[in-house]
């Protein structure tokens, strides 16, 4: 941990030495006067009484020429989003009518992204566009490496109409506003996710249940049922309720389900040693000593385990409904559908994740702005029907979801978990949550193993907060 923090404050410092403080000089408050002295002795006062007008914004953009410009854009994408994302490249390259051209390139999963960007920031090497999640924006806006988009959406130009902007979710849109760096826009919304309660709908009939279960009580009184009465359809031996996967995203979806969170806003700090996380994580404990859960030791293996019939309950993205389907399908045949993860307070609280797109600079208007006229295109009402049904994720304007009646009518759980968005709760944006993570998913591991749940909360907290505290020393004030 300490040598990957070591190496990124040393990029960071070296950029931090090149900014320097610039005070502007305030204008004059005092109304000039003229005094005529020529008899009659009356003083006479002439007073300027024209207020002057606020200058026009300067469109920053609009004298910049993007024609003829070739872009690269990393992403994460593999199999059919892969190949969707290479669609709707080739199109804008075929259809832009400014000769720009985009080259699509796969470069792993987010966290490969992450670790192959941050010794190339501020350098020639760094693509033009870039899959990031907030807190990864924000860990490299500490070296300034990224574009504020803002003027690219506001431009009179180039940018988005205010209907257009309305258009966007409200709290999609405001995601990627960074108020630790003057509210920069430091991302752009493609789509969202969201964490979501897979259930075996046949099995739970077998035990007697008609409804996913609400509480957190009635998730363990059917997960414990699970492991000791086995589905009749399974395809494969062994029964359990619930198989947790070591993620920090998991430990901050059972957090906001016991009513609290991760962070403290108004403070700035971590509070994974808040009551509402001890709660959970003893609750999620307590499903291990009962021998009612498991954790998932492989890849997707609770994916394949809910298909095969042996797993009641997973929690993952609903951006695994198609392969969830494609497992339950190919497995035990089973009906399924998603619902909230259980609960304690008088709603439900989702946690609503997804990694935006990020302009790291590249010194070149021209290319800078090429690369907004394609994001332009991605995000628009056509290319978003499209890639939300391919995907599967969630899309960022509202009246592509208008217009998704049919997908809705043929993917009953995608409608569910839309419906669920109104309950939306995020995961902190702030630099260092990579490393974090890490330190969480190392407490959860330990938690299931049978740890103190409130010494090894209290240690990950300080543990968290020592991480983040080095981080936002370096941001640029």
């Amino acid at each position: 941990m300490k040598t990957k923090l070591f190496g990124l404050m040393a990029v960071l410092m070296i950029a931090a030495m090149i900014l320097a403080a610039c005070t502007p000089t305030p204008a004059p408050t005092e109304v000039p006067t003229e005094v005529v002295t020529e008899a009659p002795t009356e003083v006479v006062t002439e007073v300027v009484t024209e207020v002057p007008t606020e200058a026009p914004v300067v469109d920053e953009w609009a004298g910049v020429d993007p024609s003829g410009q070739s872009i690269v854009f990393w992403h994460n994408h593999t199999k059919a989003r892969e190949e969707a994302l290479l669609a709707i490249v080739d199109e804008f390259n075929k259809t832009n009518e400014y000769g720009i051209t985009v080259t699509a390139e796969y470069q792993g999963a987010y966290a490969d992204i992450f670790n192959k960007m941050l010794p190339i920031l501020n350098t020639a090497d760094v693509p033009d566009l870039v899959v990031a999640y907030q807190n990864q924006a924000a860990t490299y806006q500490l070296a300034d490496s990224l574009v504020d988009m803002n003027t690219l959406v506001n431009s009179e130009k180039w940018g988005l109409s205010a209907e257009d902007q309305a258009d966007f979710f409200p709290g999609f849109f405001a995601q990627d506003i960074f108020p630790n760096f003057g509210n920069a826009r430091l991302g752009f919304p493609p789509n969202r996710s969201m964490e979501v309660l897979y259930y075996n709908q046949d099995w739970l009939t077998e035990l007697g249940y008609t409804t996913p279960p609400q509480t957190p009580e009635q998730f363990k009184e059917m997960a414990c049922k699970a492991a000791t009465t086995p589905f009749t359809k399974a395809t494969a031996e062994g029964s359990y309720g619930y198989e947790l996967s070591i993620d920090a995203s998991r430990f901050a979806s059972w957090t906001f389900a016991f009513g609290g969170d991760i962070y403290d806003y108004e403070k700035g700090e971590f509070t994974y040693n808040s009551q509402a996380a001890i709660d959970a994580m003893t609750f999620l404990q307590g499903l291990f000593t009962d021998n009612c859960a498991k954790l998932v030791t492989e890849s997707y293996g609770d994916q394949t385990d809910f298909g095969n019939g042996t797993l009641l309950f997973s929690i993952g993205s609903s951006s695994g409904l198609p392969y969830y389907g494609t497992a339950a399908s190919e497995g035990a045949g089973h009906a399924w559908s998603v619902a909230a993860i259980p609960y304690t307070t008088a709603e439900p609280t989702m946690n609503v994740y997804g990694a935006s797109v990020s302009m790291p600079k590249s010194g070149s208007p021209e290319r800078e702005l090429a690369t907004w006229l394609f994001l332009k295109y991605y995000t628009s009402k056509e290319v978003q029907t499209t890639w939300a049904e391919v995907s599967g994720y969630f899309p960022v304007r509202a009246s592509v979801a208008e217009g998704l009646t049919d997908y809705f009518a043929a993917n009953p759980a995608f409608k569910t978990s839309f419906d669920m968005l109104q309950y939306s709760h995020f995961e902190p944006p702030v630099p260092g949550y990579d490393f974090v993570r890490e330190e969480v998913n190392a407490a959860m591991a330990a938690i299931a193993d049978g740890a103190d749940v409130k010494t090894t909360l209290d240690d990950l907290n300080t543990k968290a907060n020592e991480i983040l505290a080095e981080q936002m020393a370096q941001i640029k004030k």
